[in-house]
């Protein structure tokens, strides 16, 4: 791991609120993707028009609950709660959901259903992950965010058996390339650790979430010294007993979930999100609920995840700008701006005229989503957050997720009739090619095929994750 000390004009102008990770973020993190997306957008790189929800430029993202310190979830409204219900239907007990209106966030609504129902969170704990840098970024240094910025352009890191094995593919581009390259990262890939992280959040890649793992405990335990070098790194992870490895992870992991106001019963990252990380620095079990994701992302939207600044780090990491997938591919929220993570788990046995596949398990089939929606049409101003998980057998649940999210945001369209809601959306970009067909060659941002199992959780077991 090494620093470099280039960009020093970005660092500047990031101290600025006009920088997010939008398509104009490339100048302030130098993740090159933003860059090749953005010129996608002109028609100079070969690609995809993107939904016109993902072309906010960067002072558009924001926190929305700053005036709401106090802020706490309300209690279920009756009303909204049998809406949300219905609209589950006959499997409804294969789910878990909490929706939380902030449209007018003076008068909030929210419902929810088998809201503290457990679930082994996938690749939603990729957020776990986040949170836990940030926090440590701030405890090495709480009185500067340039600072930590800086840290995180400046450091880059060398793929390193951490990354073993994930096929989730991550976009590389260099300037000049005619189009992007969408592969799975291999030993000796480079980025800073933007880019790093970046990776995990917007192409949910183990590799990325693992390399972010193994470098979160460097950070914790080098401080203010970090980034080492790779020599220095290596003989750490080498001579220190594997016992005192997974002390140091699951305190710089979870800790932070309960430093922030969740509880770790409910919702926490037990381990790395690759075969090699788990086999190198064990860890424990996983776990969500919809209640405890929700408040997360409450936190997040009131500028209490760590603080002000890491929590619009981390929203601008979620702002979706790749493929839109499972619940966030609903045509109803094309047009909305989304931040967006989602995981999934499913297993397969046996069955006579069955035939098990991605997203149709007859053992698990786990999917989860969580989704902060902003949306101005037609001016009707919409700002809500959904956390669903779901365990329907034998059914598609990215369809599933998909339609529900229509149906859901149709209910938010029903409950606040165009004119009759003054609170301000984050605005969407003008898009006169809002209709155009993708151009790009497809994202895959799916999961690793198993014999018997696919998973992007850590957690992935022949038989069944634990979610104690």
């Amino acid at each position: 791991m090494t620093r470099i000390a280039v960009y020093t004009l970005a660092v500047a102008l990031f101290s600025g609120p006009a920088f997010g990770y939008p398509l104009d973020g490339y100048q302030a993190t130098q993740m090159l993707r933003l860059e090749a997306y953005r010129l996608s957008q002109t028609g100079a790189v070969r690609g995809r028009l993107l939904a016109p929800g993902a072309r906010l430029p960067g002072d558009s993202i924001r926190l929305r609950l700053l005036d709401y310190p106090d802020f706490e979830i309300p209690a279920p409204d009756p009303e909204l709660a049998a809406s949300i219900r219905a609209v589950l239907g006959a499997d409804a007990d294969g789910y878990g959901l909490a929706v939380l209106d902030l449209t007018d966030p003076a008068r909030p609504r929210y419902a929810e259903h088998q809201s503290v129902r457990p679930q082994n969170p996938g690749s939603v704990g990729k957020l776990m992950v986040a949170l836990a840098w940030f926090q440590a970024l701030a405890d090495v240094y709480p009185d500067d965010t340039s600072k930590r910025h800086a840290l995180m352009l400046d450091t880059r890191h060398r793929a390193d058996g951490f990354i073993r094995h994930d096929s989730h593919t991550v976009p590389f581009w260099r300037p000049g390339d005619a189009s992007v390259d969408f592969r799975p990262i291999r030993e000796g890939d480079d980025g800073n650790l933007w880019t790093w992280i970046d990776w995990m959040a917007s192409s949910s890649s183990n590799a990325a979430a693992s390399t972010m793992m193994s470098q979160l405990i460097l950070l914790t335990h080098f401080g203010a010294s970090y980034p080492v070098p790779p020599e220095q790194a290596a003989a750490f992870f080498r001579d220190t007993p594997q016992s005192k490895l997974s002390r140091l992870f699951l305190d710089a992991i979870q800790t932070p979930i309960t430093r922030n106001g969740m509880d770790l019963t409910k919702l926490r990252q037990g381990s790395f999100f690759t075969r090699e990380g788990k086999n190198r620095i064990p860890g424990t079990n996983s776990v969500s609920t919809p209640l405890e994701l929700m408040r997360f992302l409450v936190q997040l939207e009131k500028g209490q995840l760590v603080d002000r600044y890491s929590s619009l780090e981390i929203k601008r990491l979620l702002y979706l700008t790749e493929k839109r997938i499972r619940y966030a591919s609903s045509p109803a929220l094309r047009r909305a701006a989304l931040y967006f993570k989602s995981g999934s788990l499913y297993s397969c046995k046996p069955e006579p005229g069955f035939e098990c596949g991605k997203y149709r398990g007859n053992k698990l089939n786990f999917l989860n989503s969580t989704t902060i929606v902003e949306a101005d049409t037609a001016g009707r101003p919409l700002h809500y957050i959904v956390v669903l998980l779901s365990n329907v057998l034998r059914k598609d649940s990215a369809e599933i997720h998909k339609s529900l999210a229509t149906e859901i945001h149709r209910l938010m369209e029903r409950d606040h009739p165009v004119g009759a809601v003054t609170a301000p959306a984050s605005p969407v970009a003008a898009d006169a090619h809002a209709d155009e067909p993708s151009e790009i060659d497809e994202i895959d941002s799916f999961e690793e095929t198993l014999p018997s199992e696919v998973s992007d959780s850590p957690d992935e077991s022949s038989e069944s994750p634990d979610v104690r």
